[in-house]
């Protein structure tokens, strides 16, 4: 039997890549622009499913609201479940299920992008170059061989982080608390974080935000580094301790900051704010540097990977609706 699905924090394109693969399942979609809250959750009382995104909140107070409204499912548009309050949804008896897997290459290719521009400084020259100043003072950059990246988290993402930059002839190194024989073959050796990080050039996060990884790049780390390292996150902000690394960046231990996610971009990242003063002060800071690049967490946003979130999130459903136990699930 199809569901009913509430799909909250809907653009143009979510709407776009699941009615085609909806197509396959039948199951009434309801979209809404709306973050998914507290206030906002009395918008799916008529449904048996909701479908949040990344940044919608998905607390015991949400939770209970939508337990309340008849809600069974939370199918999650993502990789990551850390916004989710997993003990509340037991609590309801409530099903979540996410996508473990759309496109690792995606968010790699991404990583692999912001070091090259930071690197090279191609934001800045495209700006110059459109002012027909061609001038290039404050664009030297650095050969990538011969250095060491250092990849903190060695899953899908990780692997093929590593994979890419093989291809330069960096040395890699690696941490995870569970080796990956995929990039031992590749090359990689593992070490601690502590050692990691003391010992890379760049080094660029690729794990999940749990309570252990929560600031894993904090003050005492970005001490144990190079000066002038490069740090790359497009995995989920709260790795990074961002006070710590405004200070390091006006230090000078940090040379280089790229990152495609913020650990306070619920309400920020995914609008158009241009015609608003932004309010996060913090956020603002890291503006003003010129050695920091942001991208408003868009390492996932390719054809293939909506394509694959849209068509992994509908089965997750259909499979529940047929009795089965689907391998996307976090908790039933």
């Amino acid at each position: 039997m199809p569901s009913r699905v509430a799909v909250f924090s809907t653009k143009p394109h979510d709407e776009r890549f699941l009615a085609e693969a909806n197509i396959h399942h039948g199951h009434q979609l309801r979209f809404f622009e709306a973050r998914l809250t507290p206030d906002t959750a009395v918008l799916a009382s008529d449904c048996d499913v909701v479908c949040p995104f990344v940044n919608d909140d998905v607390g015991s107070a949400t939770i209970d609201a939508l337990a309340a409204s008849g809600v069974r499912v939370l199918a999650l548009r993502s990789a990551g479940y850390n916004h989710v309050d997993l003990d509340a949804a037991a609590h309801h008896g409530i099903t979540v299920v996410r996508v473990p897997e759309y496109s690792p290459h995606a968010v790699a290719e991404h990583c692999v992008g912001l070091i090259l521009s930071l690197n090279r400084k191609i934001h800045r020259a495209y700006n110059r170059v459109r002012e027909s100043n061609f001038a290039l003072a404050g664009l030297l950059g650095f050969d990538m061989h011969g250095k060491t990246v250092g990849v903190i988290g060695t899953g899908k993402i990780g692997t093929h982080v590593i994979e890419i930059m093989t291809g330069f002839g960096v040395t890699v190194i690696a941490a995870d608390p569970y080796p990956n024989p995929q990039c031992l073959a590749l090359g990689a050796t593992y070490h601690s974080v502590d050692d990691l990080v003391a010992a890379a050039d760049i080094v660029t996060l690729h794990c999940p935000l749990t309570t252990e990884t929560h600031h894993l790049v904090d003050r005492r780390r970005l001490e144990l580094m190079q000066d002038g390292v490069m740090l790359i996150n497009t995995s989920r902000g709260g790795l990074v301790d961002t006070g710590a690394v405004i200070e390091a960046l006006k230090s000078g231990k940090l040379g280089y900051l790229g990152l495609d996610v913020y650990e306070e971009e619920a309400g920020l990242f995914f609008e158009d704010l241009s015609e608003q003063v932004l309010q996060d002060d913090v956020f603002s800071r890291l503006l003003t540097f010129p050695n920091v690049l942001i991208t408003g967490h868009q390492g996932f946003f390719t054809e293939e990977a909506l394509a694959a979130i849209a068509t992994t999130t509908l089965q997750s459903i259909t499979e529940i609706n047929a009795g089965h136990v689907p391998l996307t699930i976090v908790q039933s």
